[in-house]
């Protein structure tokens, strides 16, 4: 019988005392997104620790699920033939449009 869990043990275990792993990481962070971060924990009167792990975890769920965008679609206008002119012939129709002088 062991008196400790092994890690997977402690991970899926649900008779142990819940425990907080905090894990400190170094991350280099932009001087504008910094300052902007530091302003809205000023503005909000919250941590500054709040502000990044919020704005992270906001960031992180778009990376995962970026927004739908809609197909560009045009819509098509009848713009019309003139009088005296044939899409039968494209030759006749072109020389029509050119001028004859174009040949």
């Amino acid at each position: 019988m062991r008196l400790w869990p092994t890690f997977y043990d402690a991970l899926t275990s649900f008779n142990l005392m819940p425990m907080m792993i905090i894990m400190r990481t170094t991350i280099t962070i932009d001087d504008d997104v910094l300052e902007h971060a530091r302003n809205l924990a000023a503005k909000l009167r919250t941590p500054f620790k709040t502000v990044i792990n919020e704005a992270l975890r906001s960031g992180l769920e778009h990376v995962e699920r970026p927004n739908k965008q809609k197909p560009y679609k045009t819509e098509p206008h009848a713009m019309g033939l003139k009088s005296g002119r044939n899409l039968d012939n494209i030759q006749e129709l072109l020389s029509q449009i050119d001028g004859e002088d174009a040949r």
